[in-house]
């Protein structure tokens, strides 16, 4: 079975462009079809340019695709990225997250698996708080958030953040290659978690269809078994 998944992130010198890209492969690797997608950048040119870094970035990905609501009504699971701002997401992305009303106001946010990652200078820098600001998100929508939790070595090897991947240290370095790795695991993990869903809800509506409501009740309860 094939599911969609939209990766949709923030990134103002590249660090978690690079952790959405490594999320988009680990859930490609799950045989998901995915759409990378940047929200759009609000800050002024004359902002951008004080920050050499910054300007290469946002020159550099200008050609990905800017993210719309139309993402999210595609995909079976979504997975957000964004730089931590004082334990908070982005602006950019808050903005974004923002549109997002006329969906839920029709439940198409709703029962789709999400999660999340960050990237912070410090150590204590507020990704966990990042990532729990963004749940709050999830929580109004009725999503069905995905955590990293402590599921696999991967998740140790990069620091051991179960709430899900975050890189801490200069943008210029770059996520190390266990935090990537651990990036491609929340992809992947992601992706097997919506096809599991997927699985079991066209199992259950199989056993309705045949009218028998003990048959949909097991076949809607083994995906937790």
């Amino acid at each position: 079975m094939t599911v969609k998944v939209a990766v949709i992130y923030y990134s103002s010198t590249g660090t978690v462009h690079a952790l959405a890209h490594a999320v988009a492969e680990g859930a490609a690797s799950a045989r998901a079809e995915v759409r990378l997608r940047r929200v759009a950048e609000l800050a002024p040119d004359s902002a951008i340019d004080e920050n050499p870094q910054w300007r290469r970035h946002a020159d550099a990905t200008a050609s990905i695709t800017e993210a719309s609501v139309e993402d999210l009504a595609w995909a079976d699971a979504f997975a957000f990225g964004t730089p931590t701002r004082f334990g908070a997401p982005a602006a950019q992305l808050k903005q974004f997250i923002d549109q997002t009303a006329g969906l839920w106001r029709e439940g198409k946010l709703a029962d789709k698996p999400v999660t999340a990652f960050t990237s912070a200078y410090n150590r204590h820098g507020g990704s966990e708080a990042t990532i729990l600001s963004l749940a709050n998100v999830f929580y109004h929508w009725g999503a069905l958030i995905v955590p990293l939790g402590f599921t696999d070595p991967a998740v140790y090897a990069a620091g051991g953040n179960p709430y899900g991947t975050s890189m801490t240290g200069p943008a210029m370095d770059g996520p190390d290659t266990a935090t990537l790795e651990s990036a491609r695991y929340q992809g992947r993990r992601l992706a097997q978690v919506a096809i599991r869903l997927l699985e079991g809800g066209r199992a259950a509506d199989a056993a309705e269809r045949d009218g028998s409501p003990r048959e949909a009740l097991t076949a809607t309860t083994s995906l937790t078994a």
